[in-house]
C-alpha cells in the first residue's frame, strides 16, 4: 500500500508539474509573434534526414504542392527551409554574405581545393580571389582559350575513323578534361604531364562522396587517396611555377592568370593558392560541362526539328565566315546556345544551392503569404526544381529551346531568378560564359563533320551522383562527312 501510494503521488507530481510549465508557457512567456514555414512532416529525429536521403527532389515534388514554396525540413539537427520560385528566392541570391553564408554550408569543398582557398578564408579574401577568377575569364583570355578548345576538339575527332559507334558521354568527358587541361592548368599538364595529373583529379574527384558533406575528414581509404592527391598536385604546380620564374616564360592559360595575381594589399599568390584556385576552377566547370555536352547531344538528336535548326545555324555561318571558328563565330551561335540552355534547364548539374542564415529575413510568396526565416537555418533552393514550375516554363518537361527565343523569353518571365541553372546574383557562376564556349566549340565541330544518330535509349538521370549527370551509357553510331557541311 505503501509503495502504491508513492506511485500515486509521485505520478501526481508529474502531472502538476506539466500543468504549471503549461501554464507558465501560455501565461508568462509571450507568445512567438513569428510567422514561421510549415514543416514537412516526417518521423521525429530522423525522418527529415530519410526523407532527404532518399532524395530531395522527390521530397520537392511531394511537398511543394502541399505546402508551397517555403517550408521547413528538421534535418536531424538542422533546420532547412527551402525556398522555390524566384519570388522568394530573391534574397537568397541578392543577401549580403553578413546575411547569408556560403562558407559554412560549403566547408566539405576545404579538404579537396586546399587551405587557404575559396572555403578556408573569410569573405574578404574569398571576394579577392573572385576577382582573380574573373580576371582570368575577361573576354580577352576567353579569346585566346576558344583557340585552344578548337584545337583540342579537332585533335580528338580527328582519330575517329569514317563511321563507327562510341559512347558520347565518355567521349566528352575525356575531351573536356584535355580541353581544361590546356586553358586552365597549362601547357605542361597537357603535353607533358596530362596521364599523372588526370589520375591525381579522379582521386581527388572520387574522394567527394555523400558522407564527406558531412564528415569530410573521415579516415576512408577515399578520403586518404584525395588527401595523398591533393599533396601530390601541390607538388607538382610548385615545380611548374618555380619553373615558370625561373626562366621567365609566361603562357596564355588560368594558371599564369593566378600566378600573375596580387591581392589589394600588392602580396603575390602562394604556390599553395595558385594550385587550389586551379583544382577549384576544375571542379566547377569539368564536370558541368561534360554532363551539359551529354544531354545538349542526347536532346538534338531526339529532337529533329532542332538538329535541323542548328545544322542550318552552321551552314549560315561556314557561307559567311568558311570553315573558321573563333570566339566571335561562337558568339553569333545564337540557335545552338539556346539549344545548350534549354538542356541545362531540365539538367542542372547542380542541383541544390545552400546558404546558412546569420539573420532573421522576411519571404512573401506570389500568393501573398509573408513567411519569416530564423537566423540559424539553412536556407536552400533547387534549380533542378524551380527551373520546371509551370507557371514560368509552358510544358516545363518539354525540350523546347525556342522558349527562349525573342517575344518569348520564358527564362525572365518572373523576374531575373526564373532561370538557375547557373545561380544568379552575389553568388552567380563565374565560368558561364566559359561552359558556352567549350561546348559549343565541341558541338559546332561535331555537327559540320558528322551524321550523328543516337541508338541507346535516351539516358536517364544519374541522381546518385554528387554532381547529377547522365546515367549510363549515351551510344551514338557517327559517319564522316564526305566534305563539311556547307
Amino acid at each position: 500500500m505503501d509503495v502504491n501510494g508513492k506511485f500515486f503521488n509521485t505520478g501526481l507530481l508529474i502531472v502538476a508539474t506539466i500543468l504549471v510549465a503549461k501554464l507558465i508557457s501560455a501565461f508568462l512567456i509571450p507568445r512567438s509573434r513569428k510567422r514561421l514555414p510549415p514543416v514537412v512532416n516526417g518521423w521525429p529525429v530522423l525522418g527529415g534526414l530519410l526523407r532527404f536521403l532518399n532524395g530531395p527532389i522527390v521530397m520537392l515534388r511531394e511537398e511543394y504542392p502541399k505546402l508551397g514554396s517555403v517550408f521547413t525540413l528538421n534535418l536531424f539537427h538542422k533546420n532547412i527551409t527551402f525556398l522555390i520560385g524566384p519570388e522568394v528566392s530573391a534574397h537568397f541570391f541578392k543577401a549580403p554574405e553578413s546575411e547569408l553564408s556560403q562558407q559554412e554550408v560549403y566547408q566539405f569543398n576545404v579538404p579537396t581545393f586546399g587551405p587557404g582557398v575559396v572555403f578556408d578564408v573569410d569573405y574578404s579574401v574569398r571576394q579577392e580571389q573572385f576577382r582573380f577568377f574573373t580576371e582570368a575569364l575577361r573576354v580577352n583570355k576567353l579569346k585566346s582559350y576558344v583557340d585552344q578548345m578548337i584545337i583540342e576538339a579537332e585533335d580528338y575527332f580527328s582519330k575517329w575513323g569514317s563511321s563507327g559507334e562510341v559512347d558520347l558521354k565518355y567521349e566528352l568527358e575525356h575531351l573536356i578534361i584535355l580541353t581544361a587541361s590546356r586553358c586552365l592548368l597549362g601547357r605542361e599538364v597537357r603535353d607533358k604531364l596530362f596521364d599523372d595529373v588526370s589520375a591525381l583529379f579522379h582521386d581527388l574527384d572520387n574522394g567527394m562522396l555523400p558522407i564527406s558533406v558531412l564528415f569530410p575528414y573521415l579516415p576512408i581509404p577515399a578520403h586518404r587517396r584525395r588527401d595523398r592527391a591533393r599533396k601530390k598536385l601541390a607538388e607538382i604546380f610548385a615545380n611548374i611555377i618555380a619553373s615558370r620564374n625561373r626562366t621567365g616564360k609566361k603562357e596564355d592559360d588560368m594558371l599564369q592568370s593566378f600566378i600573375d595575381s596580387k591581392y589589394k594589399d600588392g602580396r603575390p599568390t602562394t604556390e599553395d593558392e595558385v594550385t587550389g584556385l586551379l583544382i577549384a576552377a576544375l571542379f566547377a566547370g569539368q564536370h558541368t560541362s561534360s554532363i551539359t555536352s551529354t544531354w545538349t547531344g542526347a536532346y538534338l538528336l531526339c529532337n529533329k526539328q532542332y538538329l535541323s535548326a542548328v545544322l542550318d545555324e552552321q551552314k549560315k555561318l561556314m557561307e559567311k565566315h568558311g570553315n573558321k571558328v573563333d570566339h566571335d563565330i561562337l558568339a553569333e551561335m545564337d540557335v545552338l546556345y539556346r539549344c545548350i540552355k534549354e538542356a541545362l534547364r531540365l539538367h542542372p548539374p547542380l542541383i541544390m544551392l545552400l546558404r546558412s542564415s546569420h539573420s532573421e529575413f522576411t519571404v512573401k510568396t506570389r500568393e501573398g503569404k509573408e513567411f519569416d526565416i530564423p537566423k540559424g537555418h539553412i536556407v536552400a533552393t533547387s534549380p533542378a526544381f524551380a527551373n520546371r514550375l509551370p507557371y514560368i516554363f509552358k510544358d516545363p518537361d518539354r525540350y523546347d529551346p525556342d522558349r527562349f527565343a525573342v517575344g518569348r523569353e520564358e527564362d525572365k518571365v518572373a523576374g531575373p531568378f526564373s532561370y538557375i541553372s547557373f545561380g544568379g546574383g552575389r553568388h552567380g557562376c563565374l565560368g558561364e560564359p566559359f561552359a558556352y564556349l567549350q561546348i559549343k566549340a565541341i558541338w559546332s565541330h561535331l555537327l559540320r563533320n558528322f551524321e550523328l544518330e543516337l541508338v541507346s535509349p535516351f539516358p536517364e538521370i544519374d541522381w546518385n551522383a554528387m554532381v547529377v549527370g547522365v546515367k549510363g551509357k549515351v551510344m551514338v553510331r557517327y559517319k564522316r562527312r564526305g566534305h563539311p557541311l556547307n
